[in-house]
């Protein structure tokens, strides 16, 4: 597989650190020329220290920095074949009636509005290529009740819907749109309290996920994949 995606264009949100640094790291290894998206400089410059990449400073929760990504890239790379909606925050503070309002607005703005203007800026550049993967990496959190994670819950519940819709209209691009649902993943995201990291899922497993997709044969995708570790941290 090193090879497999020589010559496409791959751009993966949140790429600083954790799921999303994993997934950056695998996509070039598979020759993929791979750009780096997220907030903070720092963070993205640590991940392409470690590989041959591309990184630009961008906050999805912001239109106007999504469109200029999205231009940026047009105009450097003139396509992009692979979009990895990897960024998200978590909340997982408390019962939903305690919840700052404030709280509320930065999850669902960044895990479920971020994907939104993500695909809403470059699809359409997909679009005219005629092919083109996305994935949205969500969470076993979106088909399982999550107490105390109730905004969470709705905005990668809300996000699988998102991704199943989207799914659907751009089918006849030859775009193919799938959604990962990761459980109990090793990271500074997820609460890890009372739980085993050694049994938990790494950031590994899910970049192995995104390269499965992929690598897929043309005429078919996985629209979701839930990811299980296989014993119960």
């Amino acid at each position: 597989m090193k090879d497999n995606l020589s010559g496409r264009i791959a751009l993966v949100t949140g790429a600083g650190r954790g799921i999303g640094a994993a997934i950056a790291r695998k996509l070039a290894l598979l020759g993929a020329t791979t750009i780096l998206c997220g907030r903070k400089r720092e963070r993205l410059e640590r991940t392409a220290s470690e590989i041959a990449c591309e990184s630009m400073v961008c906050d999805v929760t912001d239109w106007n920095s999504v469109a200029a990504l999205a231009h940026r890239v047009r105009e450097t790379f003139g396509r992009l074949d692979i979009l990895v909606n990897n960024a998200g925050i978590g909340a997982f503070s408390g019962p939903l009636h305690e919840m700052p309002l404030e709280a509320w607005e930065t999850v669902l703005n960044t895990n479920l509005r971020g994907v939104f203007y993500m695909m809403r800026a470059f699809a359409p550049l997909m679009i005219s290529a005629g092919s083109g993967d996305i994935i949205n990496i969500s969470s076993i959190a979106g088909k399982n009740a999550l107490p105390n994670g109730a905004a969470y819950a709705a905005s990668k519940w809300g996000l699988n819907g998102l991704s199943y819709s989207v799914a659907e209209e751009l089918r006849r691009h030859k775009i193919r749109v799938s959604v990962i649902c990761p459980g109990s993943t090793h990271t500074e995201l997820s609460p890890h309290e009372g739980k085993d990291p050694n049994k938990m899922l790494q950031p590994d497993d899910v970049a192995h996920i995104v390269a499965m997709l992929v690598t897929q044969s043309p005429q078919s995708f996985a629209s979701e994949i839930v990811l299980r570790p296989t014993e119960k941290p």
